[in-house]
Parts: C-alpha cells; structure tokens; sequence
C-alpha cells in the first residue's frame, strides 16, 4: 500500500517506511513453538504483502511483559533510535497489543505503530473484493477497534481509517464513539445476515444438482490457488504472497472417473489469526464444513510446515467447538504436501502414509491426487441396481448425470442399471 509519508518526501506519495518489531518469549523446550527467525520473515512477509517497505527487522527477546509498554525500559530505547534513525513511519509489533500499550508506544517512538491483529486485518480489508467480504472485514475491524478508539483516546486526532490502520486516501472515517460504532456494527451484522442466508440457498441448490465437494484449506501462501487453478483450469488470482485469497471461490471439477466435483479456494490461515476474524469469516468456513473432501494443502518445502500444520488443525478444531464443522473433518480429509519443485520433486521428499505430494507449478503428483480423491468420493457411494423403463429416458439420463454408472443390460422393455450414487442421490432417485 502506497500512503502518504511526508518524513522525507516533501508530501508526495512514497512506499511507507516500516519496522517489524517480534517480542519473542523463549520456549523453554527447543521444539516448542516455532523458530523465532520463521516467525519474523512471516512478519515481515505480511508487512511486505500490503506493500510496506521494511527497512528494520528485530527479535527482542522478553523475560517478562511490562503492561504499559510489553518492552523495557532499554529494549524501547534501543528499537526508537532505530525507528529514528531509518525513518520509520509505521512499526509493526508482532504480537497483541492492548489500547495503553499502543498509545504509548507510539508517544515514545513518534510513529504509528500496529500489532500483528491490526496488520492481519488491513490486509484482508484490502484484499476482499466480494459484497460478504467486505462487510466480514469491516465488522471485524470495528470490533477490533471499539475499544481502541473509547479507552484509548478521547478526541479525533487519532482517529483511523475504515479498514485501514495505516491511513490514506479514500478510507472511511470512523467516529470515536461507541454509540456510532455499535448502529454500525448492528447493521453490518443484519446485512451479514442477509448474504449468509442467500450464501445458504446457494449451498442447498448445489446439494440439489448435486455434485460432490472438495474444499481447499491450508495456510495462507501454501499454493492452494495454483493448486486450485492447475486443477480446474481456472484462472485465480495465485500470488506468491500471503493472503491472496480471501473470497471462496467455487469451480468444476472433472474427475478420471468422469465424475463431477465442485471445488472450492478459501482463505488462508495462520498462526494467531485474529479471533475477529474467526468469528467473522464462520460464513466463510462454512464451506469447509459442508464439504464431502477436504484437502489441507501445506508448502512442503517452508522450514516451519509442522508448526503451520498446527496451527491450521487448531483454527478447525476452533470450528469444531463452536459448531460450525463436525467432529469427523479429519476422515474427510487428504494431506496435500505442495512445492515439491522445490525440493527436488516428490522422488526426494519424506511422504507418509495418507498424504499425497504434488508439485501445482509443474503438475508433478496432481494424476495421483485427482485419483486419490476419485477413489475417495466413491468410497463414499452406495451399490444400487435398477430397472428403468426403456422409455423413461429422462431417469436413465439422471442416473448418468449423477452416478457412476458401472454396469448396463438393455432388454426390450427395461433398461437393468448398476450404478454408484452418493447416499443423497440414492434417496432422492428413490423418492415416490
């Protein structure tokens, strides 16, 4: 993101000058956690994802939080004059900053400053592009900021923009005060309402056609919209950058047996992802939830792949708890281990039973996965035989349409079919 930083560019539009700044609390086991050093270039790939240029970067280690500043005394001292020294408009604080730890942060470094919340959120504010998008976005970032702009200051002077935490032009303004927040707040939440009941009729007319589903999960930048894309043959935005995507995107799918899947491209997860967003996305996940196969795609070759597999397990166990996913997601789902161009093609990785590795760049591995999740499907499906009238053409064709049709004797008045059909599409044929 471009914005205006006038600290040495006479008020013209330059990229912002920022710091990423990550508290680190040292696990006390050495295969706790992940590595402080992954962790920062995540940081600094999130700050470099909505076009911050990052010219200081830090691990500050932590014996203990200080309330009012989470930093101490010289810990603050010494990140300032850096802050100073490089010109930094923006200091982005991984972790969670409470409303007084802000402030006087950046009383003391005389600059904005943001947490990894605020920076997760100006993205995804940037990046939404559907009606239901934007309105997740915006209800998330008022939550988020309600307290902020209350507790933490009085006056407008501070006052930020509607999605954006790092200002510029065309942002709406947000008045701080709380009766306005929650009208607002109200209204998004109905108009929400309103695009997750249609979002609704939508599932329940593909469960109509219908066709079985295959969601796309995974970390954000683990090539689930190249995957998508190389699949499909469709043309999604796919980036190497985190949070691509963030609109679900549906698109058909044609397996070697011949039968048709929907496939569907959601947002990325990560660690610490904000619960404002948690909450806000459900309609979002929800195709997740509903969905025959999900396939948890994982960057193979990122050193950090274990720690960004769990972080993903827990975001949908969180979907668990509250109701929105059921407690089998785990049969339904195939480990899909990506980039194995990177290292070296699939030949030289180490793949254990149940995972699939696949290169979505050269297509290395996709034969195998489209196979995997045929058999998947099928298994899935019930044997039925059935004799159709040699004239009712209209069912015979229906039985093609959307069962796997696997054995066929034609008489003079009926047709005897064998076929493979989804527990639904056996009841709904079935029907008087």
């Amino acid at each position: 993101m471009n914005v205006e930083n006038t600290g040495s560019g006479g008020g013209q539009n330059v990229p912002t000058r920022a710091a990423v700044i990550l508290p680190w609390e040292k696990p006390d086991r050495l295969d706790a956690g992940r590595a402080a050093q992954a962790r920062l270039a995540e940081a600094v790939g999130l700050a470099a994802s909505i076009g911050l240029v990052v010219v200081h970067e830090s691990i500050v280690p932590l014996r203990g939080k200080r309330s009012a500043t989470l930093f101490g005394t010289g810990q603050m001292a010494a990140q300032g004059a850096a802050i100073e020294e490089q010109h930094v408009a923006v200091a982005v604080v991984d972790s969670q900053l409470s409303p007084v730890q802000q402030r006087n942060l950046e009383k003391t470094w005389g600059c904005k400053v943001i947490d990894r919340t605020g920076l997760i959120l100006d993205i995804f504010g940037e990046r939404a592009t559907t009606r239901e998008g934007s309105l997740q976005v915006e209800l998330a970032h008022l939550d988020y900021q309600r307290s902020r702009l209350v507790r933490s200051w009085t006056h407008l002077e501070r006052q930020r923009g509607g999605f954006g935490f790092l200002g510029g032009p065309g942002e709406t303004q947000i008045e701080a005060d709380r009766r306005l927040i929650d009208d607002r707040m109200v209204r998004l939440k109905r108009e929400l309402e309103h695009v997750r009941r249609t979002r609704g009729l939508h599932r329940d007319a593909r469960k109509r056609t219908p066709f079985p589903t295959v969601a796309l999960v995974g970390y954000t930048n683990a090539g689930k919209s190249t995957l998508f894309n190389a699949l499909t043959g469709a043309e999604v935005v796919a980036r190497d950058q985190l949070f691509a995507t963030l609109d679900p995107t549906m698109r058909g799918l044609t397996l070697p047996s011949g039968r048709r899947s929907i496939l569907s491209d959601t947002v990325g997860f990560i660690s610490e992802l904000p619960t404002e967003l948690v909450a806000a996305f459900r309609a979002t996940l929800e195709e997740v939830s509903e969905a025959d196969i999900i396939l948890h795609v994982r960057d193979a070759s990122h050193p950090d792949t274990d720690a960004q597999r769990t972080d993903v397990e827990a975001v949908l166990q969180g979907l668990v708890t509250d109701g929105t996913l059921d407690e089998d997601w785990k049969l339904r789902t195939i480990e899909v281990l990506n980039k194995a161009d990177l290292m070296g093609g699939i030949a030289n990785m180490m793949v254990k039973s149940g995972m699939i590795a696949v290169s979505a760049i050269t297509g290395e591995g996709l034969k195998v996965l489209a196979d995997a999740i045929d058999a998947r499907i099928a298994a899935g499906m019930v044997l039925a035989d059935y004799a159709i009238p040699t004239s009712d053409g209209a069912r015979l064709a229906w039985l093609y349409q959307h069962g796997e049709v696997i054995g066929r004797v034609d008489g003079d008045a009926e047709v005897r079919v064998k076929v493979r059909l989804m527990p639904a599409d056996r009841a709904r044929f079935e029907q008087p």
